[in-house]
């Protein structure tokens, strides 16, 4: 067990529990990004609700939430830390291993900051229906977004998450990687979705993504998709010029993003001058850390279109 506030030995056991052969594409990475930007992508500006502070998917009238499908499996992958640092919060512990996944799958550094408290019931957990559905368009994306304080050029920079991870048909709806390498952080998400022709295509339950037909591909080759949310960023005149600026300049992107996510993880805060958070949840005890769940996913697997990662985004 480590000492209270050690966050370089949690960061190191996070890193240990990134390399996983037999989930997805052999990494946890992935839906430790989804998990931060999901437990921090409920909050409302205008009402000073939801966010990264609380860890309400702990309790199903936030974990249940058909947005969330599937990220019982990243919570789990974590269980094995939070084992070894009971005294680190889940909200802590979930932003975290986001900012830490971004790092170590080739990403940015992502400014972070401790202190967030977990919830002492589900009074404060935000209603439903909050974070993006896929199957939407530029709309969509501004009325979600926006309402977090965020404007276009980080919705699309936050997009660029998709160089990380896949959908899945069970619990999204939808099927399949953005990007060749779904483990590597890069910008191939915005070279890929400008260079690359994308064909509609309607899945066996009904829901429509859009997919790369590629002539050279051999049998048994996955094919790339790309959500309605990520082609509307190329038909909307103001999100293209940053799909179009990301996809030139890595650089840039990696800029961009690790702001943004910064900003993400952040949703819901309040610090003093210190640094230390101020939101009135703390009165109930300070730090205060819920107990170890379980190491085995728990929770239902099905999901609705929102369930693909954001920052996934």
């Amino acid at each position: 067990m480590s000492k209270p506030g050690d966050y370089t030995a949690v960061r190191r056991d996070i890193v240990a529990q990134l390399k996983k052969p037999d989930y997805d594409d052999g990494s946890a990475g992935p839906i430790f990004v989804r998990l931060a930007w999901h437990s921090a992508g409920t909050y409302d500006a205008e009402t000073d609700t939801g966010g990264s502070n609380g860890a309400g998917m702990r309790y199903e009238a936030e974990g249940g939430d058909p947005a969330n499908a599937g990220l019982q499996h990243g919570r789990a992958f974590l269980e094995p830390v939070k084992e070894k640092h009971p005294w680190i919060t889940y909200s802590d512990l979930w932003t975290l291993a986001g900012v830490v996944a971004v790092k170590e799958l080739g990403g940015p550094e992502v400014e972070w900051q401790p202190g967030r408290t977990d919830l002492v019931d589900d009074s404060k957990v935000p209603s439903r229906g909050r974070l993006p559905d896929g199957a939407q368009g530029a709309d969509h994306l501004r009325f979600i977004f926006y309402r977090m304080g965020f404007n276009d050029q980080e919705i699309v920079a936050l997009a660029g998450g998709h160089n990380m991870g896949r959908c899945h048909i069970d619990r999204s709806g939808f099927h399949g990687p953005w990007v060749n390498n779904p483990t590597r952080f890069s910008n191939q998400f915005f070279n890929l979705l400008l260079k690359l022709k994308w064909t509609p295509k309607t899945l066996e339950n009904g829901v429509q993504q859009f997919v790369h037909v590629d002539p050279d591909a051999e049998e048994g080759d996955e094919q790339l998709m790309m959500l309605p949310t990520d082609v509307a960023l190329t038909t909307d005149p103001k999100f293209r010029v940053w799909v179009e600026k990301y996809a030139a300049d890595k650089d840039l992107f990696f800029d961009h993003f690790a702001k943004a996510f910064a900003k993400l993880v952040e949703l819901g805060i309040q610090r003093n001058g210190h640094g230390a958070i101020v939101n009135t949840d703390n009165v109930k005890g300070g730090y205060l850390s819920a107990p170890k769940k379980s190491n085995t996913p728990t929770g239902s697997s099905k999901g609705s279109g929102g369930g693909c990662p954001r920052a996934r985004l």
